[in-house]
């Protein structure tokens, strides 16, 4: 079956867009990679979501606004990589949607709310298309995440050792050969907050900014205190908890006022890095010389933080090695930043196992929808914490219905890639 896997993280910069054929063997898996292609929000979603996520207050006007242009981007990809990399064919649109609110209380998920309504890509492909997929294992006792471990526990199964599947997005999760898997902290959340603050850029591209900061030992402890780091799996968070006032709470218990107050001035934009990531069109940045505190050094230590907080959670569960994917594994100071705080683990992309490391959730996304369709659960309980696995998502016919396929098959062990 001719799929395409559909995915906006917490970094809710881009859409991506996968394609795979896939085909059950026995109780194998096995996924035939067609390509990827990536579409950036238009300024006026990116706009209109940054202002309605937490922290800020929004209205239900504005959420049903968003769930229809977000489907409708969602829809735009859909049809570009079915035209692209499907040739026309394909069978099957599995869409994870934006999350915009994910409501945990006392470590414990109650609900989760990823929007970009997905009858608009049924609309405009023609295809039946999986979607609202967390919300099933949270009504199971779950944590609705990381959904991706499915993926990985059938993925690295048989490899040797204790490899440890690492995604770098907003928030950076991970998932060991034993099921374990959970939110680790920010990976990109806290940077990216910061350098919107005192650039106006997306996103530190190639790691620049970090590169001539130097890390702050007292802004590092003061961040590594946060409680979410001490908590046991499995644990999900996201930027409901790491978001720009967080940092800025941080930085005022330090004194750096300096830091929160700087006028910004307007410098060139930073040209884009990928198709799916383009820079922002235009940019503001405080001076370089902000006092105490500069704002390369703030990026810095936030590089370092993720760096130290993921390799806390990699040793806690015993990797003999990493293999990374996502946005953060374009940021060279942060690979690094991770490499020395890993010394004897080897790290690795998932890029040298067949799998490219900007398209494996969409990839992953792509496998949910396919069990989904097929009856098949997408989750292990020993990752998500539910009570019994569960088959995932909410199913929006196509032009013809739902197609036909085979039921009774066996609930795959293994994911090849082929």
């Amino acid at each position: 079956m001719r799929v395409i896997g559909l995915m906006s993280g917490t970094s809710y910069d881009a859409i991506d867009a996968a394609a795979a054929d896939l085909r059950l063997d026995g109780d194998t898996l096995v996924l035939r990679p067609l390509g990827m292609v990536g579409d950036a929000y238009g300024a006026e979603v990116r706009e209109a979501l940054a202002a309605a996520l937490p922290p800020a207050a929004t209205t239900l006007a504005e959420v049903c606004r968003l769930d229809t242009l977000i489907g409708q981007a969602f829809a735009a990809t859909a049809l570009r990589a079915d035209r692209e990399l499907c040739d026309g064919r394909a069978e099957l649109v599995a869409s994870h949607g934006q999350t915009v609110y994910h409501w945990t209380d006392g470590g414990r998920v109650r609900g989760t709310l990823q929007i970009g309504q997905p009858a608009w890509i049924a609309e405009a492909t023609g295809l039946p298309v999986v979607a609202d997929l967390r919300p099933r294992d949270i009504a199971a006792g779950g944590q609705g995440a990381p959904l991706v471990s499915l993926f990985d526990l059938l993925w690295l199964r048989g490899r040797p050792g204790t490899p440890v599947a690492l995604n770098l997005g907003g928030i950076a999760n991970l998932t060991a050969p034993d099921g374990t898997a959970f939110d680790t902290g920010p990976a990109g959340a806290l940077i990216d907050a910061a350098v919107r603050h005192f650039t106006g850029r997306a996103y530190d591209t190639d790691g620049a900014l970090a590169a001539r900061g130097t890390v702050h030992e007292p802004l590092l402890r003061r961040l590594l205190d946060e409680p979410y780091y001490a908590l046991p799996a499995p644990k999900t968070t996201g930027k409901e908890l790491f978001h720009r006032d967080y940092l800025l709470a941080a930085l005022a218990t330090l004194a750096d006022r300096a830091v929160l107050a700087t006028p910004p001035v307007a410098v060139e934009p930073a040209a884009p890095t990928t198709a799916a990531a383009p820079a922002a069109p235009a940019a503001t940045t405080a001076p370089t010389d902000i006092g105490a505190l500069a704002h390369q050094d703030v990026i810095a230590t936030l590089t370092r933080l993720t760096a130290r907080t993921v390799a806390d959670a990699v040793r806690s569960v015993g990797a003999t090695e990493v293999i990374a994917s996502g946005g953060g594994t374009r940021n060279p100071v942060l690979m690094a930043m991770l490499a020395e705080e890993l010394p004897g683990v080897p790290l690795r992309t998932s890029d040298a196992l067949g799998l490219p490391s900007a398209a494996k959730e969409a990839y992953a996304f792509a496998v949910l929808g396919f069990l989904t369709l097929h009856g098949l659960a997408g989750t292990d309980p020993r990752s998500t914490g539910a009570r019994h696995p569960s088959v995932l998502g909410s199913v929006t016919p196509g032009r013809d219905g739902l197609p036909r396929v085979p039921r009774g098959l066996k609930q795959p062990v293994r994911l090849v890639i082929g």
